[in-house]
């Protein structure tokens, strides 16, 4: 799922560093063909990783601005091509080369442990020359103007294995994953600032810790919008900045799948998967009322008629099957291919940014109450809704 596609999964990340003011497209042609994807089709190498062209993956030069650049958005792929050899396959191939092996030394009852080593490598490397490379790539868009980066993936060893590589292409830079706390803190200013750093239960600013300890951010904002939603208070403002104007409103609810997560009666972690459009979710209350949380939900929005929908990831609020409204560009027989593309491709960024601007709103307006008394009222509600009670 690329950047044109219009369901996709997110990781955001901010970047740390400052980008030159002068020359940037000589700057970032430089880094992104530093680190270009170099071809294995006619070697023996196991794998080879590097930057490459969104809409031409076998090309990773960089040498003119439409390659990569669209307006404020830097727009280029991770590719990795890997050679895998099966198991079965190295294991009778080695088994054969063994066989011929003792024939020739037939003083041996075995081959020594040295000797299978090698014939093992050398059959491997034999192989490798017969076997395709198969490719993968991910999307990125690096916004120059917020400076947030969207990885088109929630894969954690594609992250890891972005992190290393764009630390490598870009020197001095560093991608900070946008977790539940890092966005808060994205959003909030002055006393609401200081009242959620005082809320910080980590004991250090490693992003692990940061994601493992602070997982109440996820829980409870999930648990506010269940309620919220289910108590027919469904309705918001738009209070981020972005393609809306603040004060707009919206409706936002969650429906369709939650999962929960707790521990059981005799002990470990228990997972309930609740599925399928709700009504009054018997089976998400009772797991609630048994200690579980909500890890994941999927949360729908929508404004003027123009649906968003998205499966939210509690812990490191990673953007799972984030579906936007349906791009339509009218085809013309005199409009290239290649601009066609970038038409689709602003419309997509539109809509996205739209989307999140929406869950930023909801998330601040979570923040605010969260932080402040009105969460003491809100528990009682919560409460007298899991009760089966009915609220005025």
């Amino acid at each position: 799922m690329g950047v044109y596609a219009n369901t996709v999964s997110v990781t955001q990340f901010s970047i740390a560093g400052d980008i030159p003011k002068d020359d940037q497209f000589q700057w970032f042609s430089q880094k992104l063909a530093g680190r270009g994807f170099q071809s294995i089709e006619n070697s023996s190498d196991e794998s080879s990783e590097g930057w490459t062209h969104v809409d031409r993956p076998d090309d990773a030069h960089f040498e003119t601005p439409s390659d990569f650049w669209r307006d404020n958005y830097v727009v280029f792929s991770l590719r990795k091509d890997q050679r895998k050899i099966p198991a079965a396959v190295l294991k009778s191939h080695a088994a054969r080369e063994e066989g011929a092996f003792l024939a020739q030394h037939p003083n041996l009852r075995r081959t020594p442990k040295n000797k299978r080593e090698e014939i093992k490598e050398l059959v491997q490397m034999r192989l490798l020359t017969k076997c395709l490379p198969v490719p993968s790539s991910v999307d990125v868009v690096w916004d120059q103007k917020s400076n947030i980066l969207n990885l088109y993936s929630l894969g954690t060893k594609v992250i890891e294995r972005f992190e290393d590589v764009f630390r490598k292409s870009f020197e001095g830079f560093s991608p900070l994953i946008v977790h539940p706390f890092a966005r808060a803190r994205m959003m909030l200013e002055g006393a609401m600032l200081d009242k959620l750093e005082a809320a910080n239960q980590a004991g250090s600013d490693a992003v692990l810790a940061m994601i493992r300890d602070n997982q109440w951010l996820g829980w409870d904002f999930m648990l506010w919008l269940l309620q919220r939603g289910v108590n027919g208070e469904g309705e918001f403002k738009v209070c981020r900045p972005g393609h809306f104007t603040a004060g707009e409103s919206f409706s936002a609810w969650i429906d369709d799948r939650i999962q929960l997560q707790g521990g059981g009666e005799e002990g470990g972690i228990q997972k309930v998967t609740v599925s399928g459009s709700q009504d009054s979710y018997l089976e998400a209350i009772s797991a609630l009322k048994g200690g579980k949380r909500i890890t994941s939900a999927t949360i729908y929005m929508e404004k003027d008629e123009n649906p968003w929908k998205l499966t939210l990831k509690g812990d490191t609020f990673g953007l799972a099957s984030f579906k936007c409204p349906q791009v339509r560009i009218e085809r013309d027989a005199t409009v290239e291919e290649m601009s066609e593309r970038e038409s689709v491709f602003y419309e997509r960024m539109y809509l996205m940014e739209q989307g999140i601007q929406l869950f930023d709103s909801l998330f601040k307006e979570f923040l605010n109450e969260r932080l402040s008394d009105a969460w003491n009222v809100r528990l009682q509600t919560i409460q007298l809704w899991l009760d089966g009670k009915e609220t005025e």
